[in-house]
């Protein structure tokens, strides 16, 4: 049985990843690994993450792209670099709050 940890990072906090050039701003917790068995075994052995720790939802961005990415907690850091995010969906979730922060856009139900 796996061990739940509170989450470290919040939703619209921005982020970077630890050991490659990308940063993202957060969009969905998942308490502990939600993906599949192939994407977990698509990660080479050696840096695999354990699953039994919160997993992020980010809207991500590098200096070529834009994309979605599910990073574990340990492999992410605050980022404290204060630049805006890029990524094209950020402003159709979020709206900016404070440096290195977004706050979720209102939901309209009907």
């Amino acid at each position: 049985m796996m061990k739940q940890r509170d989450a470290k990072f919040q939703i619209g906090q921005v982020v970077r990843h630890r050991v490659f050039p990308f940063r993202g701003v957060i969009f969905d917790v998942d308490p502990e690994y939600a993906n599949t068995e192939e994407w977990w075994n698509s990660i080479p052995a050696e840096v695999r993450p354990s699953k039994d720790q919160p997993f992020y939802h980010l809207l991500a961005e590098n200096d070529e792209t834009e994309y979605v990415a599910y990073v574990s907690e340990q492999n992410l850091v605050s980022d404290e670099s204060g630049k805006p995010m890029r990524h094209s969906q950020v402003n159709a979730f979020f709206d900016p709050e404070t440096v290195g922060q977004y706050k979720p856009k209102a939901v309209v139900q009907h």
